[in-house]
């Protein structure tokens, strides 16, 4: 009988499924999981690869590489943070921020590893004034010298900072999970001011990253508005309501908005969960017009395209003058697909499955794609692939920084 199941299972190894992850999927997830042939336009291929940390696990995460200063800079969420030579990979310095194991009897009960407890960074990481900016789940903002990795400052904040912070004017401004955005200086961590909004009772697992630009921070709230605050002081300058709460249940009351505001000009463009992508006036809170797309990804930029990768991963190409759509693709539907980031003549998504797909700005035809990982939800792109010219650099959820080029 063993020998029989043996032959069975080495048959269907070559035929039938194409991981052993098949044989527990339904239709509709096979469906999704298998590609269809196609011809690259281009040849994607992997420059180097390195491992980060135990990368994110199933957490909720919006992590993902940073270029700046001639370095890569790149973290964990159990607490590696380091800098790579962007063509070679090579590391240039790394720092630990993982808590100490010996804090705890429990950790040790409980078969925690040696290198201690998850430091749980979460929001991303942002480069300004020659340092290195990020913030954990534990209420923590820290400020690293971008060529040492040394600690200049660490600040407590109130509640989990699930977004990377925004920097202008000397001014670090962080968006907590409690509804606090609180600005601080930039040169010491010193809390300068809190400005804090309404949470719904129910809510998505993250929140809106601030932009900090023009003497303003700007954020999208839980409650579904624009939040426009004086920079040097926190005070709020105006709202602007872009979806409003329907439905019968709370889930569908949900109408975060989660985006990073992008300004062009003095236009600023956000979206919301729940259905309504919104631009809207800087001076003075206006909506010029709004349009039916929901998304808790972030919109991304390029000429007067915006690009939106919805909720159920269908990508559209929307005129940022007057909403209206230049084209979709609905062929990686229910992917997870990342935000699209513009790399020269194309835009750029990860998946679920670890792939990258490559779509051309003008019509947005699917050109090229390149898998960095193994085809397992482990390996999965779940945050923007971040471009540096012809080169894309991706974080995996299980700890792999990949650099790509073409």
């Amino acid at each position: 009988m063993k020998t029989k199941l043996l032959t069975v299972f080495f048959a269907l190894s070559l035929t039938g499924c194409s991981t052993i992850s098949d044989w527990f999927a339904d239709d509709e997830e096979l469906q999704v999981r298998r590609l269809p042939d196609m011809l690259n336009e281009f040849e994607p291929k992997t420059e180097w690869g390195t491992t980060l940390g135990d990368g994110v696990d199933e957490y909720f995460s919006r992590l993902r590489p940073t270029v700046a200063y001639g370095k890569v800079f790149a973290a964990s969420r159990d607490g590696i943070v380091a800098a790579f030579e962007p063509k070679t990979g090579k590391r240039l310095w790394q720092q630990d921020f993982s808590l100490d194991v010996s804090q705890s009897m429990i950790r040790t009960l409980l078969f925690v590893k040696n290198r201690g407890a998850s430091a749980r960074i979460s929001g991303g990481l942002v480069a300004a004034y020659e340092t290195i900016f990020f913030g954990t789940e534990n209420g923590e903002v820290f400020a690293l010298n971008q060529e040492t990795g040394e600690v200049k400052w660490k600040s407590k904040v109130a509640g989990e900072v699930l977004a990377a912070p925004a920097i202008d004017a000397g001014i670090v401004v962080v968006n907590t999970s409690a509804g606090n955005l609180i600005g601080l200086d930039s040169d010491d961590g010193k809390q300068l001011w809190s400005n804090q909004s309404d949470v719904p009772p129910l809510s998505l697992r993250g929140v809106s990253a601030p932009n900090a630009s023009n003497g303003g921070a700007l954020v999208g709230t839980p409650g579904g508005k624009l939040q426009v605050s004086i920079l040097e002081s926190g005070l709020t300058a105006w709202e602007a309501p872009i979806a409003s709460p329907t439905g019968a249940t709370e889930l569908e009351r949900i109408v975060d908005v989660d985006s990073y505001p992008v300004i062009f000009g003095g236009t600023i463009y956000v979206i919301s969960y729940n259905g309504t992508l919104a631009a809207v006036e800087l001076r003075s809170g206006r909506v010029i017009w709004s349009r039916e797309y929901g998304s808790y990804r972030n919109l991304t930029l390029a000429g007067n395209a915006l690009f939106v990768v919805d909720t159920n991963s269908n990508l559209y190409a929307v005129d940022r003058r007057n909403g209206v759509e230049l084209w979709s693709n609905t062929a990686l539907r229910g992917r997870s697909l990342t935000e699209a980031t513009p790399s020269g003549d194309y835009i750029v998504a990860g998946d679920k499955y670890g792939f990258l797909h490559w779509f051309e700005q003008d019509e947005g035809k699917l050109v090229a794609r390149y898998s960095v990982g193994s085809d397992d939800e482990e390996d999965a792109i779940f945050s923007a692939p971040v471009a540096d010219g012809d080169m894309i650099y991706v974080q995996t959820r299980d700890g792999e920084l990949v650099a790509i080029g073409r």
